[in-house]
Parts: C-alpha cells; sequence; structure tokens
C-alpha cells in the first residue's frame, strides 16, 4: 500500500454525481449520486463488481462520459474547476496532461503503427510541456523508473515487439510523461500473469509516490488494490456501499456486501481420479519464424477432466493452445486426439475434427463479431457444424441461452449490450453450439470482476458434469487453478518444468519455477508487496 502521506491539498472533489446510459431505447442510471473526495499525493481504489459504475465513476473523474452515457446532476470539481460544465473542448487542455488515463487492454490503446517512444512522448509535445528532445530523455529516464529492459532503446520498438507486462508499463510512462496531478488506473494488471503483475504494481506505486500524483486505481482484485491505494471506496449497482482506509477495510469491513467480496473464492473442485487421455502432446517443438518457444513438450489430458496450465507471460500456454487446435503447426512431435494423430495444420484437418476441440478466448470483446447479434454469433456453428437451420436451429439458440443461465430477451442484443460476465458466457454457448469433446479455455476468467467468476467458474464444471467435456484451463490466477483444476501443468520458457495432480503440485516443497509463482500471488495483506520486493531485493545482491 502506498506510504505516501495526503496533504489537505484537495484535487478531486465529486458531490451526488449522477449518470445515466442509454440501452433498450430508453436511459438507465449507472452512476447514483456517489460522492468522491481525492487530496494531492492519494491513492484511492474503486471496488465492486460488474455493472457497480467504477469504470464509469473512473472516466467521469476526468470529466469524461462514453458514448450513450450524459452526466445529468452533481459536480466534478478538479482544481477548483467543474468539469462538469465545461464544454469538451476546455475538457481537452486537461486530458493528457493534467488527467491521465491507463486503460485495462495495453494491446487495444497502442497505435501499432507508431513506434513507443513515439506514443509515450505525443501528449507532453503536443501540449508543450517538454520540446521532443526533453521529452525523449525524460521517456527514458521514466521507462528505467519502470523497470523496462533497454530503456534508451526499447522505446524505438512496436507495440507487437514487447510482451504484455512490458507494454503496461510503457503505457503508465505515457500517462506520467506530462507529470499529470490525477491518474486513472483501470484494472492495468487484469491480463497480466503473477509474476509480471508483481513488477507493474511496484513500478506503477514507485512512479506514483515519486511525483506524489493523485491516483484512482480501479480494479475487482481486492488483494491487489490492498497494495496500491490508501482508501478503498466500494461501489454496486451505482451507489456506494462503504469506504474506509485500506487497513480498517481489510480488517473490518462493515457492509454484507463487502464481506461478501472478500469471501467469495472458496470454490475448490473436488479432484477426481485421472482416466484415460483424450489428449496426448508428445514431444511437440514449436516456433515462430526462427524463434523456437515450445521444447518438447509432453502433456496428458483425461478425459472428462480439467487440466490447469500456468506459467508466466511467454511461458507458451497459449502457444501450446494454438498447436492444439491447428493455429500453428508444430515442427517436432504429435498431437493425438482420442486415439489420432491429428494433422499439424488445421486447415488439413476434417471438419469433425474441428468440431470436436472448441475454444473459449480471454478478451470476449474481441472473440465475438460486434456487428452480429447474439442470435448469429451462437447460431453460426450450428448451421456450419450441425447442418441446422429454420426452427430446428432457433430452438437449439434457446437451450444453449438457457445452458448458460440467460434468457431468451438477449437473442437480439448486440455485444457491445452485454456486460463482460455476459460477453463470456455467449462465448461459452458459442463454443458449445459445435457439441465438443473439448474446449480450451484461455484465461476466460481473468478480465472478470471476482463474484462474477465465480458464476463463470461454476457454470463451466456444472457444463463439464452434465456434458462429459474435458478442460484445458489456461491461467495465470492460481486461485482459478485451486478452484477448478484436477490436474496441472507448469510451463516456463516454453518448457514443461512441472506436471500431476493438483494436490501434488501445490504441495511443499517446491521447484524453484513453481515458488516463484506461488510468491508471487498477492495477498489482502497491503504490507505484502513491500515485504515480497524487499525479499527479492535481497535475494538479487
Amino acid at each position: 500500500m502506498s506510504n505516501s502521506t495526503p496533504k489537505d491539498d484537495v484535487l478531486l472533489d465529486i458531490k451526488g454525481l449522477k449518470i445515466q446510459g442509454f440501452s433498450d431505447e430508453r436511459w438507465h442510471d449507472i452512476v447514483k449520486g456517489v460522492d468522491l473526495k481525492l487530496c494531492r499525493g492519494q491513492i484511492m481504489g474503486l471496488i465492486g463488481e460488474s455493472g457497480a459504475g467504477k469504470s464509469t465513476l473512473g472516466l467521469a473523474a476526468m470529466g469524461y462520459t462514453q458514448p450513450g452515457c450524459r452526466i445529468i446532476g452533481g459536480s466534478i470539481h478538479f482544481d477548483g474547476v467543474d468539469l462538469a460544465q465545461l464544454p469538451d473542448k476546455q475538457k481537452r487542455d486537461y486530458w493528457g496532461n493534467r488527467m491521465t488515463y491507463v486503460a485495462q487492454s495495453a494491446a487495444a490503446s497502442f497505435n501499432p503503427a507508431h513506434r513507443l517512444i513515439e506514443q509515450t512522448t505525443r501528449s507532453t509535445i503536443r501540449f508543450g510541456i517538454k520540446d521532443k528532445s526533453s521529452a525523449y530523455q525524460d521517456a527514458f529516464e521514466l521507462y528505467d523508473a519502470l523497470n523496462l529492459p533497454e530503456p534508451e532503446t526499447i522505446g524505438d520498438r512496436y507495440p507487437h515487439q514487447v510482451s504484455g507486462g512490458q507494454l503496461q508499463r510503457v503505457m503508465t510512462a505515457m500517462a506520467m510523461s506530462p507529470r499529470p496531478d490525477l491518474i486513472i488506473f483501470d484494472e492495468p494488471t487484469t491480463a497480466l500473469d503473477v509474476t509480471t503483475q508483481v513488477e507493474v504494481l511496484s513500478s506503477m506505486r514507485t512512479i506514483v509516490e515519486t511525483f506524489n500524483t493523485a491516483a484512482i486505481y480501479i480494479t475487482h482484485d481486492l488483494a491487489v488494490v490492498a497494495q496500491m491505494a490508501d482508501v478503498i471506496k466500494v461501489l454496486r449497482y451505482g451507489e456506494e456501499v462503504e469506504e474506509a482506509s485500506t487497513r480498517d477495510m481489510l480488517k473490518s469491513p462493515k457492509a454484507d456486501y463487502t464481506k461478501s467480496l472478500w469471501s467469495v473464492r472458496a470454490l475448490q473442485k473436488q479432484e477426481q481420479k485421472p482416466t484415460a487421455s483424450i489428449l496426448s502432446l508428445k514431444g511437440v517443438d514449436a516456433a515462430y519464424g526462427s524463434a523456437k518457444v515450445l521444447h518438447k513438450v509432453d502433456i496428458e489430458v483425461p478425459k472428462g477432466s480439467t487440466v490447469a496450465v500456468v506459467g508466466e507471460s511467454g511461458s507458451g500456454k497459449s502457444t501450446t493452445a494454438r498447436v492444439i487446435t491447428g493455429l500453428l503447426p508444430q515442427t517436432a512431435g504429435t498431437v493425438v486426439f482420442d486415439g489420432i494423430e491429428l494433422p499439424k495444420a488445421l486447415a488439413d484437418r476434417t471438419k469433425e475434427q474441428k468440431r470436436r476441440i472448441q475454444m473459449i478466448y480471454q478478451m470476449a470483446d474481441t472473440a465475438m463479431n460486434p456487428r452480429q447479434t447474439v442470435r448469429d454469433i451462437i447460431g453460426r456453428p450450428l448451421e456450419f457444424y450441425l447442418g441446422m437451420q429454420g426452427r430446428e436451429k432457433a430452438n437449439r439458440v434457446l437451450e444453449l441461452l438457457e445452458m448458460i443461465e440467460l434468457e431468451g430477451s438477449f437473442l437480439e442484443r448486440l455485444p457491445s449490450e452485454l456486460s463482460g460476465g455476459q460477453k463470456q458466457r455467449i462465448c461459452i454457448a458459442r463454443a458449445l453450439a459445435a457439441a465438443p469433446d473439448f474446449i480450451i479455455c484461455d484465461e476466460v476468467t481473468s478480465a472478470l470482476d471476482q463474484i462474477v467468476q465465480e458464476g463463470i467458474l461454476t457454470l463451466l464444471l456444472r457444463l463439464q458434469k452434465e456434458l462429459g467435456l474435458t478442460y484445458l484451463f489456461i491461467t495465470h490466477d492460481i486461485s482459478t487453478v485451486k478452484a477448478i483444476a484436477d490436474q496441472v501443468v507448469v510451463m516456463n520458457q516454453g518448457l514443461v518444468v512441472e506436471q500431476g495432480s493438483k494436490t501434488a503440485v501445490f504441495k511443499p516443497p517446491f521447484p524453484d519455477y513453481t515458488e516463484l509463482l506461488l510468491s508471487s500471488v498477492p495477498e489482502m495483506d497491503p504490507d505484502w508487496l513491500t515485504k515480497l520486493s524487499a525479499k527479492r531485493k535481497r535475494e538479487r545482491n
């Protein structure tokens, strides 16, 4: 948790803020009269489940509302100026200058055609805060402070040439470049593996403290917010539930809803005994161009079980999934499914082989066509794989909606009209529409709040039991592994370093790399990050 002592200098004072959003041909209340006060150098954590209004409130702190939203009441005083009353043209003098924003998905926030250094310094140069040479030199220093490799040359790379964790840190440098008074961090580490998350959190906290910047940190991860915030505000359905200092909130939350957030991850799957394998990877190598990324990978997946594949970014988890699906043909080794060796390339596999192996992706936003309705998204695989048409297809779409615990009223909705949890449920229904035997779940809960995560995991476990499904569950969340897995595969730098039952893998003593992963899982202790950083610094020395 931040050790900065906020001054009595109020930077942001929001009173009675009311915001509405337009959907289903009418206006709905999103934020319902919320107050928020933030001093210079203070970090406030905003937590709550999906739809609580966290991101809407965070953006409103900058005087910004998303398309389809409007402010209908209240005030947003930033350094004495009511942003709610300013026209957008004047607000733009603040955006990217005195207030900046760090988004959840760095990959979607950068222009792939421009180098990182150009994007890091653009606002600083545009507002005349520094000239190009000074802005570039400052960016190098920020890269160094954020523990980025080769700080004086990494800016020459394009976004696709750095890892997710590195890109998130570059985005933080971009936000810090103009030396803002306020930064909004909107779920900035959600999609990162645990070891990378520790580095990014530590870097973010250091940079905010160094420049005495005020920040709002939006997250659904309670252990993460405990490391970052001085004060926590809990939201639900657009209303404040409670607010307290981080230590007081962790020690004794007052509201029943807050207590439910604290205890939400109690889900634990009863580990089942291994059966015959439905999938076997034997001696699999894979490469991107000349860069070899998988090395003699052997994995066995028992039929009807859940095998979790864990490891940090770049360990080879998603690459292994791409090999299994045929999207990346292996350079050596075999993939055997239900006793038959699969052709390496997807194009060479039969429709039946494709049907039996389906995939649910991490980012439901980008996995669905934004112009297709729920009816079309779920119906397409029914038609493609099973030849369903007309009434038969329509009935099956409704059955699949019921299976994922959504109503028929969702049929004509577009992805933009769904919450994060609803989008992921639709992606699950689309995978189920093919009537598969084997589903690869690639970080399917990482972008969801903890209550929604539990709902998705419970749904997946129920479907597995009812339909006899087998899951390969790729994740960096150790608590998710404990909740859903029977077997665990630990990967590091393209190698399988440990494999076995969940009980065996999580029983000490641990191999060094497994120990690193487990020790990087944030704890509900505001001093956890400080103690871990100090311990690792001692070990390096």
